[in-house]
């Protein structure tokens, strides 16, 4: 499985079967330091039950630790997997 980031659509996306799964964000500063706003997941039917919201949250969260950005999740799948790592 390989996930896209589509830096231009503020993305990251899986594509397969015609189908795509993405979770999106927003780039922002917060008291100057910049930040990220993972605002949306969506994963079509054919895709549920597969880990592929899972598998699109942890490589985006690798990207925003990387990029050293103050991390915010008004998505409540990305929300919920923060606080189950114990890192929100």
């Amino acid at each position: 499985m390989q996930v896209q980031h589509q830096i231009e659509q503020c993305c990251f996306i899986y594509q397969a079967e015609g189908a795509e799964a993405r979770l999106e964000y927003r780039l922002f500063q917060v008291e100057g330091q910049s930040a990220v706003d993972f605002y949306h997941t969506f994963v079509p039917p054919e895709f549920r039950g597969q880990g592929i919201a899972a598998l699109l949250t942890k490589v985006a969260l690798e990207w925003a630790r990387h990029q050293q950005l103050k991390i915010y999740a008004s998505c409540s799948y990305v929300a919920r997997h923060l606080e189950a790592a114990g890192k929100n």
